[in-house]
């Protein structure tokens, strides 16, 4: 009788390890834009894992860092070497700008060959993404890799959170290797109880409180907190300049409006209160040099932010430093000892009227008809810089996690990151509000839409030009009708470039087709980008 052969038991690799470490932490889900040295982590791939293929490198980071915002949790990349890397830069600037979790990794070519200065290869491959990743780490040995990719995610997760990045060898994934045994390790570091008394006092003692929202409000899940707290206070609610996410709902009788990113204009529009919380943002943003005082004259500044980086260089007030909630919740535990007269509402904008003959329709008429034919759940993500202030007004946000943009300031984030967010929560309506301009820097995420067949209304807003830059250049000197060079664009068909990448589209002109056009966009099954000319 013979007996029964034995397997040989496989060898367990790097490969093995990362992949039982991710399908743990439950990041299945890979995004990337393969080469040469990243092929061997796909050998073998597993039927529960799925790979959400970009066609640049900035395009994969954009969808990465919408699906990391909207699942609040990390999100795993895999990029090549130093060109990879390098294409996606300006994403991973914004990731780091938007606190995103995120693990990078790319690959390098194969230790053996390093010194020989490779084809393809990185050199000093953890400088390159630097100083816009948490941490950056090439193992020293192949054994390494799974514990060093277990360390970024952790890294990663901490708030404040971000990106990190990790350069793995071509030939570390079929090194032998040991299983990772995930940890539980707690996220969130609980504000000074201390400082938060002190904060709760001068809430109580205000006669004009104010508080001033951040994205980091919605990304800890404070939403709610505050919605109470500015309540229980009677205080005025602004969002804080240059916020990628909305903390506060836009229709209620609290919220008072946006404030830019200029020191003498938040001075002014903050004028008439004397108690300034800052909630979930730097106090503050500024986009170009200002004057005078940061704060109104006789006005006192406290701030509430999960990132001690912040809180060390705002020039004036007090700073308790932890969760955004926690915090909050803290303050809501304190007996209400003050009651105060509601503030006044703001006004409501005048209702846009659509464009007369021969003339474009404005953002305004645009933005109002969206948002009256829009389900008030649906998803908004924004990438319009000179059109913002006119959405900000005519497209209201009333939901947690109902709006996304970036923080940075660098293009060629939003048109990805709605592939990223529509993956996320596939029982929503995203709507992507992009500019022509935004829309050329990451227009290939069109392609990974189309291929995931994701029901996405992309809707471009063609003013021709980079109007940012135009309206701009009056800081620096320019006069009206001065010409500022390479900020005009040519006629860009965007229907014809969607279809190029697999998506249908249509090109509106006349305001009065808007509304039927823009219905059916949204009830449309698979993704679709209307081209709107505006003014």
């Amino acid at each position: 009788m013979l007996s029964k052969a034995i397997p040989i038991p496989r060898v367990y690799t790097v490969r093995h390890a990362v992949i039982d470490m991710l399908r743990q932490l439950g990041m299945t889900r890979i995004f990337g834009n393969p080469g040469s040295t990243e092929l061997p982590l796909f050998r073998n791939y597993p039927q529960d894992f799925s790979y959400v293929l970009g066609l640049q490198e900035a395009v994969v980071v954009g969808m990465a860092d919408g699906y990391a915002q909207a699942s609040r949790s990390a999100s795993f990349v895999n990029l090549h070497s130093a060109a990879g890397v390098g294409h996606a830069m300006a994403n991973i600037f914004t990731a780091y700008k938007n606190r995103t979790p995120m693990v990078i990794t790319a690959g390098q070519q194969a230790r053996s060959l390093l010194q020989l200065d490779p084809f393809l290869h990185a050199n000093q491959a953890t400088e390159l993404p630097k100083p816009y990743v948490k941490w950056s780490c090439e193992p020293a040995r192949a054994a390494d890799v799974p514990q060093a990719l277990a360390r970024a995610y952790y890294i990663a997760m901490q708030e404040p959170r971000g990106p990190v990045f990790v350069s793995i060898p071509a030939d570390d994934w079929d090194q032998p290797s040991q299983r990772v045994a995930i940890r539980h390790i707690g996220f969130e570091t609980r504000p000074d109880a201390r400082t938060l008394a002190m904060i709760g006092d001068a809430l109580d003692d205000a006669q004009r409180p104010v508080l001033v929202v951040g994205p980091a409000i919605d990304r800890g899940g404070a939403w709610d907190a505050v919605v109470a707290l500015a309540e229980r206070h009677q205080a005025r609610v602004f969002a804080a300049p240059m916020s990628g996410r909305c903390s506060f709902p836009e229709d209620h009788p609290l919220f008072a409006g946006f404030l830019p990113a200029m020191r003498e204009r938040i001075v002014e529009m903050l004028g008439n209160h004397d108690m300034i919380f800052t909630v979930g943002a730097p106090a503050f943003v500024y986009h170009v040099e200002g004057q005078g005082p940061f704060i109104p004259p006789g006005a006192k500044l406290y701030q509430l932010i999960e990132d001690p980086a912040i809180a060390a260089w705002t020039p004036v007030g007090m700073a308790a430093v932890g969760n955004i909630r926690q915090g909050i919740e803290e303050l809501l535990t304190r007996p209400q000892k003050v009651s105060r007269p509601a503030p006044p509402c703001r006004p409501a904008p005048p209702v846009p009227a659509a464009s007369a003959d021969g003339e474009r329709m404005s953002v305004a008429y645009a933005m109002h008809t969206l948002a009256r034919l829009r389900d008030p759940h649906s998803i908004i993500v924004e990438e319009a810089p000179s059109s913002r202030p006119v959405i900000q007004s005519y497209l209201p946000i009333f939901h947690s996690a109902g709006f996304f943009t970036m923080c940075s300031g660098g293009l060629g984030h939003s048109l990805p990151a709605a592939v990223g967010i529509a993956l996320a929560n596939p029982q929503s309506k995203v709507i992507a509000v992009i500019g022509d301009g935004s829309a050329m820097y990451a227009i290939q995420a069109l392609w990974s839409a189309a291929n995931l067949r994701l029901p996405i209304t992309f809707v471009i807003l063609k003013n021709r030009r980079y109007a940012a830059l135009q309206d701009f250049a009056k800081v620096f000197g320019y006069r009206d009708g001065d010409k500022v060079e390479g900020t005009d664009l040519p006629d860009i068909n965007f229907v014809h470039l969607a279809m190029g990448h697999g998506c249908e589209g249509v090109h509106v002109t006349d305001a009065t087709q808007l509304p039927e056009v823009l219905q059916a966009a949204l009830q449309h099954p698979r993704p679709i980008l209307v081209e709107v000319e505006v003014a």
